[in-house]
């Protein structure tokens, strides 16, 4: 395997088993008050390997782009960013048990997945495409992460 697709498989691997390990689904989070629109529990798992899929493709499409001999630094920068961002949430969520303090993380984990969409056009113009579900499902989870805040707060009593 080349070197892009490594890195690609371990970003993704690394941050859909680290997220599903940190996400501890039990009796205070089956507990919190939902809207009624959050889709189903079961769904999370699979929408997140589809969206970590796509991300990895989108890094070895840009990683391949790159002359020989170019600079890589701004591709793993962003990606770099983005897997610190990605990997804060759920444990801000569901180990400490703080959905505001994730709520106040989700712009940082927006912004990074929002500069993968702009910042890898440079590269291609597919990889950058490749990212949208991952910016909509983000933003979809933050409104849903805002609202389990509004309807259950105040935390951390």
């Amino acid at each position: 395997m080349s070197t892009p697709v490594v890195i690609a498989i371990a970003w993704a691997v690394i941050l859909g088993v680290g997220g599903g390990l940190l996400t501890k689904i039990g009796a205070w989070y089956r507990a919190l008050n939902k809207p009624s629109w959050q889709p189903p529990d079961w769904l999370f798992g699979p929408a997140w390997t589809v969206i970590l899929g796509l991300a990895a493709w989108a890094f070895v499409l840009s990683w391949n782009a790159i002359p020989p001999g170019g600079d890589y630094t701004p591709l793993i920068v962003l990606y770099a960013v983005n897997f610190v961002f990605h990997l804060l949430w759920s444990p801000l969520f569901f180990t400490v048990k703080r959905p505001d303090w994730a709520l106040v993380e989700v712009p940082f984990l927006w912004a990074s997945v929002l500069a993968l969409c702009i910042g890898l056009r440079e590269f291609s113009v597919l990889a950058s495409w490749l990212i949208v579900p991952y910016l909509v499902w983000v933003s979809f989870a933050a409104i849903l992460n805002w609202k389990i805040v509004q309807l259950n707060g105040p935390f951390g009593r």
